[in-house]
């Protein structure tokens, strides 16, 4: 019996089941490659779910946490606070869209960020609705699931939600939704369904991560800017999966040059290590009394030495700009196989930076969704020794998220591996 099928077992056994896993089992990694327990090696287009932007294990991370490691490893900030967080703050505050004062606090998860803005808002606004979108994913504690849009496997058979979220359809123009048929849902629902002086808040991602990589179109986070200012509603863009240089820009709401009032990251924000942020209007996050909002493990000195050495890789490497010549690799490949005869299973190609998605479809007249054939690309991808990730509301989408280092060479490797999976798939069907 292999390592691999060894830990398989022991999971089985020891592991919840509803911790969804795959089948690789990791031994080590390096940048964008990955070898698991029996010693095959990957390129990750995956990494992490969009945590390693800048790839694993960093030199100058590893460095970072290395030398933090020598002086503490954890006081818990509530009770002997440090410089690092502080100095992170001013350095997240400075770099977020939007030209007003800021402030920042720390925690661990994206999840947690997302909770954390919503009580800000809260206690700014002294209101309690919020508003958020279909195919949204915002985490898995019970108010991000409350916020996410998609049922399964997020909300099913955990009960009843928090009340007083409600969703408007996000515009997605494959599937035949527009920005004036969501703001025709949102007009409605204020007047049938809740009082927009009672909402706190709207969250809203840039590009849609578990929903399947869908871009919110400029004009319609104009739109939602404008109706949240003529409400009083805080706007929360959730960049948890989209920022940190992943899409092109340090920030997806920067394509549509939008400030939000409180944005919420976390994934690449600490290259591997846990940790997420809110920042915002200074007013807004200060609205939380003294107390209210912070964690044990919040700011840990460790994950906040690792963000310190992202942010300054980011500048010097130029990942903003490597992340579009990436994408744009990316996607002309993509495009190319798409318009090949026999090829009209992908529906659309679609994405920001290197923030790549591209849809399967029974056929290109209904764009009904082929979650099958997702699934067998990606476990396709996987035989061959690529790392790709599922995703979207029909389970229909493959997202490709590169670390932002990726060596050329390495790139060009993992697209022939796609494309032979692709095709490997698509005839394996038809056969």
């Amino acid at each position: 019996m292999s390592n691999t099928e060894m830990l398989k077992t022991r999971r089985a056994d020891a592991v919840a089941t509803g911790v969804a896993t795959r089948g690789i089992y990791a031994a080590r990694a390096e940048n964008a490659e990955l070898w698991d327990v029996d010693g095959r090696r990957f390129i990750d287009f995956a990494v992490g779910i969009a945590v390693n932007n800048t790839g694993h294990r960093h030199p100058k991370i590893m460095a970072a946490v290395a030398k933090q490691s020598e002086a503490f490893t954890h006081t818990c900030f509530h009770v002997a606070p440090y410089e690092g967080y502080v100095k992170l703050a001013e350095r997240l505050n400075a770099v977020t869209p939007g030209d007003f004062a800021k402030k920042t606090m720390l925690v661990t998860t994206g999840a947690e960020a997302v909770e954390n803005a919503v009580k800000m808002a809260r206690a700014h606004t002294g209101r309690s609705g919020v508003i958020a979108f279909t195919g949204a994913f915002h985490g898995r504690t019970l108010l991000g699931m409350a916020l996410c849009g998609k049922v399964t496997p997020y909300k099913k058979a955990f009960g009843a939600m928090p009340p007083e979220v409600v969703h408007v359809p996000f515009p997605n123009a494959f599937h035949g939704g527009s920005v004036e048929q969501s703001l025709s849902v949102l007009d409605n629902m204020f007047k049938s369904s809740i009082d927009p002086e009672r909402v706190a808040a709207m969250i809203i991602e840039p590009v849609q991560g578990e929903g399947g990589f869908t871009i919110a179109p400029p004009e319609f986070l104009h739109a939602l800017r404008k109706i949240c200012d003529e409400h009083g509603i805080v706007l929360i863009a959730d960049e948890v999966q989209a920022g940190m240089a992943r899409t092109g820009k340090m920030f997806g709401f920067e394509h549509a040059g939008v400030a939000a009032d409180l944005v919420t990251m976390a994934k690449g924000l600490a290259g591997g290590f846990p940790l997420s942020a809110v920042t915002g209007r200074k007013e807004i996050v200060d609205a939380a009394p003294v107390g209210g909002i912070g964690g044990t493990y919040g700011g840990n000195p460790l994950a906040v030495a690792a963000a310190h050495a992202v942010l300054d890789v980011i500048d010097e490497e130029k990942l903003c700009d490597r992340a579009i010549d990436i994408g744009d690799k990316i996607r002309a490949r993509l495009t190319d196989i798409a318009s090949r005869q026999g090829m009209e299973a992908i529906g659309e190609v679609r994405g920001l930076g290197a923030m790549i998605a591209f849809e399967l479809v029974t056929d290109r007249d209904s764009n009904a969704p082929d979650a099958a054939l997702t699934l067998a690309i990606v476990a396709e991808a996987e035989a061959r020794g690529l790392i790709i990730l599922p995703c979207g509301t029909r389970a229909n989408a493959v997202r490709l998220l590169p670390p932002l280092t990726v060596p050329m060479d390495q790139l060009d490797e993992a697209l022939d591996i796609l494309e032979a999976s692709i095709e490997a798939a698509v005839n394996a069907k038809g056969a």
